[in-house]
């Protein structure tokens, strides 16, 4: 598997399963593109969501009404107790070519990570479902570590425009721009603010 970056708007995104792991999988994906969620019952937080809940039993249905759900999806996510009702539905994405996660049974062509996001980035991690509780420890160490991450991003993007009017040699520039980076009192100051960062990095840099 290779990691992406996926713009969903205006895309599909089914997911099988009205309990706590279709509600987990489901936050993951509503906001970002249009979500449908097909389950025999749902919990009352489905309702909060904006998402769309279709009730049915998949359990009931044959093979072809079950790829009949299926049309329009971008990518399916099988998320109900059943592992094979959540296998049955990886073979009907497959026939219907559709891409496919499985919380629970036969590996799908898709992993959901574990993901830090802020304002202005978007990390994601993932051992394969070989030990989630690393990608938790992973997210949890970075997010320590790089509270201010969003603020120095807005301070490169400052420091990038004003570079490109005041210093026409692009090899200069992405020095400066990199001793900014590593520079430990920006990062402090970033603390208390963008402006503070900034007039440091004018007097020390620019």
């Amino acid at each position: 598997m290779i990691p992406l970056m996926v713009d969903l708007a205006k895309k599909t995104v089914i997911v099988f399963g009205g309990g706590r792991v279709g509600l987990r999988k489901t936050a993951f994906f509503c906001g970002d593109a249009f979500v449908r969620v097909i389950s025999r019952s749902f919990l009352r937080e489905f309702s909060e969501m904006g998402v769309e809940c279709t009730r049915r039993d998949i359990a009931s249905m044959d093979d072809q009404e079950l790829v009949s759900l299926l049309d329009g999806a971008f990518l399916v996510v099988a998320a109900t107790s059943d592992e094979e009702q959540n296998n049955r539905i990886g073979r009907a994405c497959r026939e219907a070519g559709v891409l496919f996660n499985n919380a629970r049974g036969d590996p799908g062509d898709i992993i959901i990570p574990s993901v830090i996001r802020g304002e202005n980035f978007v990390f994601s991690i993932s051992t394969g479902g070989s030990s989630p509780a690393i990608s938790r420890f992973i997210r949890e160490f970075f997010e320590r570590s790089c509270p201010n991450l969003d603020a120095m991003i807005g301070l490169q993007v400052r420091v990038r425009s004003s570079l490109r009017s005041t210093e026409p040699d692009i090899k200069r520039r992405n020095g400066l721009i990199r001793d900014i980076l590593y520079d430990k009192e920006i990062w402090r100051a970033l603390e208390n603010g963008e402006e503070e960062a900034w007039r440091i990095a004018e007097a020390k840099y620019l």
